[in-house]
């Protein structure tokens, strides 16, 4: 291991605008800066995949960006842990009727705790991304908190940097919208910096997550009916893994009025429509539950339940075998067991974990209030 430098930080760098910004901000504030590329998925290397993290021509653009701001840059094949602590657990999430946030799973399983350990290996005091959030220090507490630009915001993604990983995290972009952050990249002249951006996942590219899962589960897809809200059949569809809970379209079925997915029985391989106001739930059961310092074990906060969900009021319950239970306020819609629920306080992230399973309506935060 290389003596650790105070002023060397590791930065992690996509090949996209965020990061090649993120790493020019760097090297302007007078760091020691080492990029890192993390090359997790294969695509072909003919230009036809770009945006996707580790696609081949966005990290010769990452090197093309450290060769232009004059830092070394380092590839680094992880592969085989991508596949094991992101793509797998994906696919079955989806086969056993969940919807997964694999976004979560790769920051967590695979990019923070291996750039931390490559930081380590390099002899670097801190590791940077291109994510739009911010970390704060409350008191003794370093916090992860919203970035400035809410629309931009990733602080869903990071909920689990532990505070060892947050005393060391440095977020450039934190502070900045996208437009800024694109124009500082042209004003600089970096490679890339007119890219587009992608809503995809970046190993699913053509955004067909369902032909993703049956080409990797083959004899695992189990085909079954398709319910309405009286348990009568209705239809029948090729796999569980289609279906998300609250979707509406591409059901397959025409029932003369407006139904969605309410319910996904993976055992049995069946699709349960109803009305919209089946859709909601009263509150989760949470499990891989990670809470900061100091906060207690029962509190009121903001949670999200997706990424892209505006919030609901709520109080949360925490048990020391590291799940929670999170009773609604009022009741919420299309709540999908797989994904994660992230508390706020304000712009700073309590905690979060993986959404279990699903309360019903009526067991919301004004019923379960103590007196």
């Amino acid at each position: 291991m290389e003596q650790v430098s105070p002023l060397r930080v590791l930065v992690a760098m996509s090949g996209g605008v965020d990061s090649s910004v993120a790493a020019a901000r760097l090297v302007r504030a007078g760091y020691e800066v080492i990029g890192v590329t993390l090359h997790l998925w294969d695509y072909p290397d003919d230009g036809s995949v770009r945006g996707r993290c580790c696609a081949p021509e966005d990290q010769h653009d990452a090197r093309r960006v450290a060769d232009v701001l004059g830092i070394p840059h380092y590839a680094f094949d992880r592969r085989v842990d991508f596949l094991r602590e992101v793509v797998d657990p994906f696919v079955e999430a989806y086969l056993e009727g969940e919807t997964p946030s694999p976004c979560v799973a790769c920051n967590r399983g695979v990019k923070m705790r291996e750039l931390f350990a490559l930081a380590d290996r390099l002899g670097a005091r801190k590791v940077a991304t291109g994510h739009y959030a911010r970390v704060l220090q409350e008191g003794p507490y370093r916090r992860l908190a919203r970035g400035r630009d809410r629309s931009k915001d990733q602080s869903y993604f990071l909920h689990t940097l532990n505070p060892s990983q947050l005393e060391r995290l440095v977020l450039p972009l934190g502070e900045s919208t996208k437009e800024q952050v694109r124009a500082e990249a042209l004003a600089l002249g970096l490679h890339g910096a007119a890219k587009g951006e992608s809503h995809e996942l970046c190993f699913v590219p053509n955004g067909r997550y369902d032909t993703f899962v049956e080409t990797r589960a083959g004899s695992k897809v189990r085909p079954g009916p398709i319910l309405d809200a009286s348990g009568r059949e209705v239809g029948h569809h090729g796999g569980v893994h289609r279906f998300t809970i609250g979707q509406r379209k591409g059901l397959g079925v025409a029932l003369g009025q407006p139904v969605f997915v309410v319910g996904i029985d993976a055992v049995r391989g069946a699709i349960r429509l109803g009305p919209r106001e089946a859709l909601r739930v009263g509150g989760v059961q949470v499990e891989e539950w990670v809470q900061g310092p100091g906060w207690p074990t029962e509190h009121e906060a903001m949670v999200q339940v997706r990424a892209r969900h505006e919030g609901a009021e709520a109080r949360i319950v925490t048990s020391t075998e590291g799940n929670a239970t999170v009773f609604f306020q009022k009741p919420v819609e299309g709540v999908s067991p797989g994904q994660y629920a992230v508390a706020y306080a304000g712009e700073v992230v309590i905690g979060g974990g993986r959404i279990s399973r699903t309360l019903p309506s009526q067991a919301t935060y004004a019923m379960e209030m103590r007196p």
